[in-house]
């Protein structure tokens, strides 16, 4: 296991999960098979059944890093609200974030904490897998894969060049809509300052741009990991958008008023 690194930055791992235990498995074993693993897993649970629960206690018992589950009751999606509670769990000074549905590359940490710069947070891009593929993957509990995969698209998001990440990190620098909450990374001292997630954001939508907005408007610099850091997505159904009108609103007014804190945060006022 190769921890130490010249950095010596600590990292959470924050997964967020809900009701889909079998991707969640892949998730995490790939996580656990990586070159550089994190300081502890987070799992975020908006309220999934006791499947995920007992799966979570299995993958604890076995591995080398702390898994803690953090869970509430499911009355709806609340994404923002689990993550803030996770946040708030995390011990580390450094926050890596994923979605369950998540594969990682095995250099995903390792890249992460490399790219890793104060006064900025970092997102990145993903591997989309195709649903045959997913089946597949998910049948045979098979955490690897690579781009040359038959059943893979956005392949270009997984070339791995490291070494070329610096030299492109302002890349759609002001684009907050090119903001990936399943690929995320920022300081803790960050997060906390902006008071976290705005859980006033509910169902499916914004919660990430919204918070990317804020985080910008108090002075911390967007840059984005580009050919490292890499994710793939397992295929999923598209999310209902009853409330993405709404959320909308939210992060319009956050960006007309340049809001840098949310009432609704991680610290409820």
């Amino acid at each position: 296991m190769n921890k130490p690194m010249a950095s010596n930055i600590s990292t959470s791992l924050i997964i967020s999960t809900y009701n889909r235990s079998d991707a969640l498995e892949l998730c995490v074993k790939s996580v656990l098979r990586q070159s550089l693993l994190p300081d502890e897993i987070i799992i975020a649970d908006d309220g999934s059944k006791e499947d995920t629960r007992e799966l979570i206690h299995q993958l604890a018992a076995s591995s080398e890093v702390p898994i803690i589950h953090v869970w509430h009751e499911d009355l709806g999606f609340r994404l923002a609200s689990i993550r803030n509670k996770a946040i708030a769990k995390a011990s580390k000074e450094y926050i890596i974030q994923i979605d369950g549905d998540i594969v990682l590359h095995k250099d995903f940490v390792k890249d992460h904490a490399r790219f890793a710069q104060k006064g900025s947070f970092v997102t990145g891009s993903r591997v989309l897998i195709r649903e045959g593929l997913t089946k597949k993957m998910l049948a045979e509990k098979n955490c690897i894969i690579s781009i040359h995969d038959k059943g893979t698209k956005n392949t270009i998001n997984g070339v791995h060049l490291p070494w070329l990440s610096p030299l492109l990190q302002h890349y759609r620098q002001w684009d907050i809509s090119y903001s990936r909450g399943c690929n995320m990374a920022f300081w803790k001292e960050d997060l906390l300052k902006v008071n976290g997630y705005n859980e006033a954001i509910t169902g499916w939508g914004s919660e990430d741009h919204e918070l990317v907005c804020r985080l910008i408007n108090n002075g911390v610099r967007k840059r984005t990991i580009k050919f490292a850091g890499i994710v793939f997505h397992l295929h999923h159904e598209l999310h209902g958008t009853d409330n993405l009108n709404n959320n909308r609103s939210i992060l319009n007014e956050t960006k007309v008023r340049k809001l840098t804190w949310c009432d609704k945060g991680i610290i409820q006022n």
